[in-house]
């Protein structure tokens, strides 16, 4: 027992001497944890950023996707209603020349 008591009182006397170099390790963990949560703060603020501007890449994929698709459909539709209009245009047409035999044949 008095062998733990002469090295707690040996411990207590290099504290007392060395205090201004506990002080400034003190000191130094503080900023030390100070400076991780700062970077641990800068990283979440970069990956905020990131996710951002992934989310605004991908979102101007999707328009440009949509766009393409888009046009697809439109060109499909187009194509619908320019043989709807070539049919139309054909049976019109010869509705006209029914018209012009039926009129030619009475003028004469």
């Amino acid at each position: 027992m008095g062998q733990i008591g002469a090295l707690m009182a040996s411990i207590k006397d290099s504290i007392r001497i060395r205090k201004g170099m506990w002080t400034i390790l003190a000191v130094f963990i503080v900023l030390q944890a100070y400076f991780v949560r700062e970077l641990l703060a800068a990283e979440v603020l970069f990956a905020l950023g990131f996710a951002a501007l992934a989310l605004l890449g991908a979102f101007a994929y999707f328009l440009g996707t949509l766009g393409e698709r888009g046009l697809d459909w439109t060109e499909a539709g187009v194509r619908v209603v320019a043989s709807s209009a070539r049919r139309g245009f054909g049976a019109l047409e010869e509705l006209g020349r029914t018209f012009r035999r039926l009129r030619s044949e009475s003028a004469q």
